[in-house]
């Protein structure tokens, strides 16, 4: 039983590596690849390295009539935009913010602050009481600065290779002959992207993006929604724990709470593996599972009081 439960809890995580790691590189390698990526200096979209523009060159505009315009609209534009949107909703809907969990770039480096800030003074997050003793060395907060700008400016260049051609523009800032705007651009985007995986990374998943609340409106409609769920008939056998499962979650969130104290639950599952870990040598395993939520008052966004229909006398 034990060593199921632990290659469970390693096969999940590494599920998970595998396609942070994956989706991270294609984050990345997207625009150099002519993947996807928008070209201001053409003013076009470029999908599988083919020009997008929706059929609607300026030429064909000015000679063509408005329902031929209109219809190429319809079929380029507002169809795919139609399909695809629910199909967004009906995933969140189904399984929460599994794409924050486990492919979302930022949530990448979430975790990865996280690891390195706990290793320097055993807490993931600045917003939390240090542990005592473990306030860091000043050369490694120096180091986890460097880190956290280096990831910053790596953003700020990939983010702008979706604008512009990547190559000229990873050869102008090899040779310094970046222009004006796109230093300005790189400066200004690295020293956000390095104060929010500094400061903000889990609060701005929480509070700042807009796909992630989305996610989790769509999820908190399903009160079967898969979801990480506790065992209470067994929480004796948290007695001896120290919260591990609360301690693994990048969201610092109440892993044992109800459904709607875990509002932005990303679903990456550490707390179900910290739970398994600690469980590891208990015939029962773990108290923490992923599973589908039951409907109630705590599984909802916006909680339903039942009324009772029969009248006092009835009651009585």
């Amino acid at each position: 039983m034990t060593v199921q439960q632990t290659n469970l809890k390693d096969r999940l995580q590494a599920k998970r590596l595998i396609t942070r790691t994956a989706f991270f590189g294609l984050f990345l390698l997207a625009p150099v690849l002519n993947i996807f990526r928008y070209d201001l200096t053409e003013t076009r979209f470029v999908l599988l390295g083919f020009p997008l523009s929706f059929n609607l060159n300026p030429g064909w505009v000015a000679q063509s009539n408005p329902a031929d315009v209109a219809s190429q609209v319809l079929i380029w534009f507002i169809l795919p935009v139609l399909v695809l949107v629910p199909v967004v909703l009906w995933i969140a809907w189904k399984w929460g913010r599994i794409y924050c969990g486990w492919l979302c770039p930022h949530f990448s480096v979430v975790e990865t602050i996280n690891h390195l800030m706990t290793r320097i003074t055993g807490r993931p997050t600045l917003w939390e009481a240090l542990r005592k003793g473990r306030r860091g060395k000043t050369i490694h907060w120096a180091g986890l600065a460097l880190v956290c700008s280096l990831i910053g400016f790596s953003w700020a260049l990939a983010l702008l290779s979706y604008l512009l051609p990547p190559i000229p523009l990873y050869t102008d800032l090899v040779t310094g002959n970046l222009g004006f705007y796109q230093t300005l651009f790189l400066a200004v985007a690295s020293t956000v992207f390095t104060l929010d995986f500094l400061f903000a990374r889990h609060l701005f998943c929480k509070y700042g993006c807009a796909f992630g609340v989305v996610q989790s409106i769509a999820w908190m409609t399903h009160g079967r929604g898969q979801l990480v769920t506790f065992d209470t008939s067994r929480a004796a056998a948290c007695r001896d724990c120290t919260k591990a499962c609360d301690a693994a979650c990048p969201m610092r969130l109440p892993t044992r709470s109800h459904k709607r104290a875990k509002f932005s639950c990303t679903q990456c599952l550490q707390c179900v593996s910290a739970c398994r870990e600690v469980q590891k040598n208990n015939p029962e395993g773990s108290l923490l599972h992923w599973q589908p939520g039951k409907p109630g008052r705590q599984t909802v966004l916006i909680p339903i009081q039942q009324v009772d229909s029969k009248p006092a006398k009835q009651r009585a």
